[in-house]
């Protein structure tokens, strides 16, 4: 029997937008949460879906810059308060989608932070940690009586990274209170939590119908670039330009064809008999060995990690407070 992590293959690829995937995909009646889905992919996210016929909330920290970016299609949209390091912000924003809709047919986390100086949320959580897998996971929660009304054919899309290549998840001390802080390390940490949510989300939830992904975007230049210095940059375009003493090689990619695989992985037929995989360049990316770091795709094995998924799940509860609803 195959690994889980074995490319289907699909018919899309590297180069593929989320408006070519979407394509002859009907999404009328459907219901929509994208976190971030006004800035950079998401904006691309949110007008894919909307152009399929969903409804889509869109939930990020800043409501009036999705009133502009998202005017062309303000009427197709319900835009709502999201700041995934407050826990009371997010709970907030459950009950107030909650009060939109009865159901939830594509839940995608697709907001996050990259690369930022240590700083701690209120609990003393490690922001990248906190933000990227925790305020999801929380979310995921409050929101998962919403994902359960739609019942089979509903998914949740978990936005992972190539930079889960720089880390394993650590359990003994998940938010550097023991360890130096490294902020690469940090994030490929935290895209390693966000594939390993997605992996024993679906392990929960596929008995009911519902299905979870991870999905690496791939390289785009957007504002989750923020706090990158000249020497990141410089490292990203030696990474881009194929030095593997830089790290992993990757190729841009548009906006638009970054937001290709999240849109793939929330829509595709082909994934509808699978789930809890991480996906790339719009197909279930192949298995990597230990060295996986040098390769330019794939998933390394400690992001598939079973093992290590049930662990995450179960220091998460501890850190939020927040079981499984079932």
């Amino acid at each position: 029997m195959p690994h889980p992590q074995t490319p289907i293959p699909s018919v899309f690829g590297h180069g593929s937008t989320a408006a070519e995937v979407i394509k002859g995909i009907d999404l009328s009646g459907k219901i929509a949460l994208v976190t971030g889905g006004y800035s950079g992919i998401g904006t691309e996210t949110t007008k894919a879906l909307v152009s399929a016929g969903a409804k889509v909330i869109v939930a990020g920290r800043r409501p009036e810059e999705a009133d502009t970016t998202l005017a062309d299609i303000r009427d197709q949209i319900d835009v709502v308060k999201l700041e995934l390091s407050d826990p009371a912000s997010i709970d907030a924003c459950a009950a107030a989608v909650a009060e939109k809709t009865g159901k939830i047919d594509l839940l995608i986390n697709n907001a996050g932070i990259m690369a930022c100086p240590l700083s701690r949320d209120a609990r003393g959580y490690e922001s990248q940690f906190a933000t990227n897998h925790l305020g999801h996971f929380q979310l995921t929660m409050r929101l998962w009586p919403l994902v359960k009304a739609t019942g089979a054919g509903a998914r949740v899309i978990a936005l992972s990274s190539l930079a889960h290549k720089r880390s394993a998840f650590h359990p003994e001390d998940p938010n550097y209170e023991r360890r130096d802080y490294e902020k690469w390390q940090a994030y490929g940490q935290a895209k390693t939590a966000n594939a390993l949510f997605a992996l024993y989300l679906d392990t929960l939830a596929s008995p009911s119908g519902i299905r979870a992904f991870s999905v690496h975007p791939g390289g785009i230049m957007t504002n989750l670039g923020r706090y990158l210095t000249e020497e990141d940059i410089a490292m990203m375009r030696a990474r881009s330009e194929g030095d593997a003493s830089a790290g992993p090689s990757f190729e841009w990619k548009t906006v638009e064809q970054g937001a290709a695989t999240t849109v793939w992985a929330a829509t595709s037929p082909l994934l509808a008999d699978k789930g809890g995989v991480y996906c790339e360049d719009c197909d279930i990316a192949a298995l990597t060995g230990p060295d996986g770091l040098t390769q330019p795709g794939g998933v390394m094995p400690h992001a598939c990690d079973a093992d290590a998924a049930a662990k995450l799940w179960e220091i998460s509860e501890d850190l939020t407070g927040i079981r499984w609803p079932g």
